[in-house]
This record gives structure tokens, C-alpha cells and sequence, in this order.
């Protein structure tokens, strides 16, 4: 019995992750898409910009959006 719901399990589980590789490649004429500045990490650099001067403005600190604290000296 423990035996039949191993193999069970195992069986549903290689279905399960069998499944997430059947995703298609990214054909040629879809690549424009991708390559879209609104597809990038960064985003638009104008909204950072202004992101970040809100930020240091709450903050009533300059810096502190990478690594670290605040500059209150908490970290």
C-alpha cells in the first residue's frame, strides 16, 4: 500500500514538473516585444529619478536605496 502512493506520488509529481518545460522558445518576431525600454529592470529612468527624490524626501536623507540603511544608523 505505501508502496502504490509512492509510486503514485512520484508519478504526479514528474507529470507536475514535466509540464513547466513545455514552454515554447521565443520566436524571432516576438523579440521586439522583449526588447521594449518598459521591459527592462531598470523601468523609465525619468520615474526613478522622481521615485528616489520622494524617497529621500520621506526619508530626510539622501542615498539609502541600495545596501543598508536609511542614514538614520539603523541598518
Amino acid at each position: 500500500m505505501i508502496q502504490k502512493a509512492l509510486c503514485l506520488t512520484l508519478f504526479i509529481t514528474t507529470l507536475t514538473l514535466s509540464g513547466c518545460a513545455l514552454g515554447t522558445a521565443v520566436q524571432p518576431w516576438e523579440k521586439q516585444t522583449l526588447a521594449r525600454p518598459e521591459m527592462t529592470f531598470e523601468g523609465d529612468k525619468l520615474d526613478t529619478a522622481y521615485t528616489e527624490h520622494i524617497y529621500s524626501s520621506k526619508e530626510a536623507a539622501s542615498g539609502g536605496s541600495g545596501v543598508g540603511g536609511g542614514g538614520c544608523g539603523c541598518n
